[in-house]
């Protein structure tokens, strides 16, 4: 308890501390990354509220933008787009009935509806609140986790870090919405494409056909920021912009006494699957809300009024989103290894500015570490202070038509990808990647694969060839020691699950409703 209170001094210090800083030619010291964390939470809450942009949209195009921050500052406005995009995406979602995030989808359902009976400022209290207790409860489970989690990390070698990244891509595929035959294709094509470069061990190009600007190998930002960035704004394009507005019905703000007794349980319910479902592979807030929700339709006493108007059918989605972003940094920062799409986008931040994401972290950088761990509930207390009053802000901004918004992000994309590399060539490729995103949703193939793909690939093929290195070519290594094997006995369990009749079924029941 004592070392877990020091390593949060040394957080809140990180975060608290005073930088000098110019601004309009007044030299002033200001908390930098408590400015960053702000700027993170407001940024991520106005895309959730914006529909069609999605915090993994967001993240890959500020990715550029935060080379020129310091590392522990760009990390934070980072993770701020991510949590607070679960806290705006519930805006919409109560006041218009469109999701402003995928994982304010079923928030819909009950929110919409208790706006329409004219309990629009109940669903948006109880929609903050879950979130908020939430992402503390989270972040405490990551502050708890991290060090002995590291520690179980530091006795993983190459091969048990070849077999874990075998788990993570089948996590990933399983627990994947849509076809598994598709999540397996987006899988093995993001393996592929990690594979163009030149080979560390033989220096000989791979699949580069001759083209000099593919010889590093394809840009993560490029990949990202086409396959999310691009695509959705061409899919939005195709969206009508017909919504209806209950702003007149946002009055009494404050939840009953009634309302407090129905969400505690959902609200508890809900933050213990998100964080649970945040730290597996594949998973993640929009998983975490679908779960929570199906939970609560099946335990609550009041499971008839699900689908009219719920408070339970808020406040237990909204909580499991919250607690699943926060808990999917645990396998990011112990492990090095992304659970998710967005916590690819993380690795490829933490790439940016040369930090390798796992256990040497917290002990090469515990500044970094627990800076960004305390910013997390820093930015959470901020969300919850800002969002209430705001709401007549974000209501404003929906009704702005998206043809104004699309011209200024594409520009925005273009700039960021250039500003990477100086490369002409790296925007053109975005632009192909965008297309074929365009197509990939037009299949109902999902993007998040792919990119766990591309990003764990490499790291794949490196401890592969690491471990077949030190064992002299010997590919029982992966067998003979006890944590890989166990590792892959729980990769073929997932497969032997899912193949079956009776789990095939109901996966595709609890993905029916997104």
């Amino acid at each position: 308890m004592d070392s877990l209170l020091s390593n949060l001094g040394i957080g809140f210090g990180a975060v608290m501390a005073f930088e000098p800083m110019n601004l309009f030619g007044m030299s002033m010291l200001l908390p930098m990354n408590l400015v960053y964390c702000f700027l993170g939470a407001v940024i991520g809450t106005l895309i959730g509220v914006l529909p069609g942009l999605g915090p993994v949209a967001t993240i890959a195009m500020l990715l550029p933008a935060t080379y020129a921050l310091p590392p522990l500052g760009g990390l934070i406005m980072l993770a701020g787009i991510y949590y607070g995009a679960q806290y705006g995406g519930s805006t919409t979602a109560i006041l218009v009935n469109l999701p402003g995030e995928t994982s304010s989808v079923v928030t819909c359902i009950d929110g919409y509806q208790m706006a329409r009976r004219g309990r629009a400022g109940v669903a948006l209290s109880t929609a903050a609140l879950g979130s908020f207790f939430a992402g503390c409860v989270g972040t405490l489970l990551l502050a708890a986790f991290a060090v002995p989690l590291a520690e179980v990390a530091f006795k993983f070698g190459p091969a048990e870090y070849f077999s874990l990244m075998v788990l993570g891509m089948i996590g990933a595929v399983v627990l994947a919405s849509g076809s598994l035959i598709k999540a397996i294709a987006m899988i093995c094509l993001g393996l592929l494409g990690g594979l163009v470069g030149t080979d560390v061990n033989t220096g000989v190009s791979r699949y580069a056909f001759d083209i000099p600007e593919l010889a590093d190998g394809i840009g993560f930002v490029a990949v990202a920021m086409g396959v999310f960035g691009f695509a959705e704004v061409i899919a939005n394009l195709e969206q009508k912009e017909a919504r209806e507005l209950f702003t007149s019905k946002v009055t009494s703000m404050f939840p009953t006494r009634e309302d407090f007794r129905r969400m505690v349980a959902p609200v508890l319910r809900g933050t213990i699957l998100g964080s649970i479902l945040g730290i597996l592979p594949g998973g993640g807030a929009a998983l975490a809300s679908f779960g929570a929700y199906s939970l609560e339709k099946k335990v609550s006493r009041n499971r008839a009024e699900f689908g009219h108007g719920a408070i339970e059918g808020v406040a237990a989605p909204e909580s499991a989103n919250n607690a699943a972003a926060q808990t999917s940094f645990i396998p990011l920062l112990t492990l090095g290894i992304p659970p998710n799409a967005v916590m690819a986008l993380m690795v490829g931040a933490m790439t940016i500015h040369n930090i390798q994401p796992g256990p040497q972290v917290m002990t090469s950088n515990p500044t970094l570490f627990w800076g960004l761990i305390v910013s997390m509930w820093v930015g959470n207390l901020m969300l919850v202070i800002l969002n209430l009053p705001l709401i007549g802000i974000w209501v404003k901004l929906l009704t702005v038509p998206y043809r104004f918004l699309y011209p200024a992000i594409l520009v925005f994309c273009c700039i960021g990808v250039y500003s990477v590399s100086s490369s002409s060539f790296d925007v053109l490729l975005t632009a192909g990647f965008g297309l074929l995103g365009y197509v990939f949703h037009k299949l109902g193939c999902e993007g998040a694969p792919l990119l766990l793909g591309f990003v764990l690939g490499p790291m794949m093929e490196e401890n592969f060839r690491r471990a077949l290195l030190i064992s002299r070519g010997d590919f029982t290594v992966f067998v003979t020691r006890p944590l890989s094997l166990g590792l892959l006995l729980a990769a073929a369990a997932l497969v032997l699950m899912v193949a079956l009749p009776s789990i095939k079924s109901k996966r595709e029941i609890a993905f029916q409703e997104e």
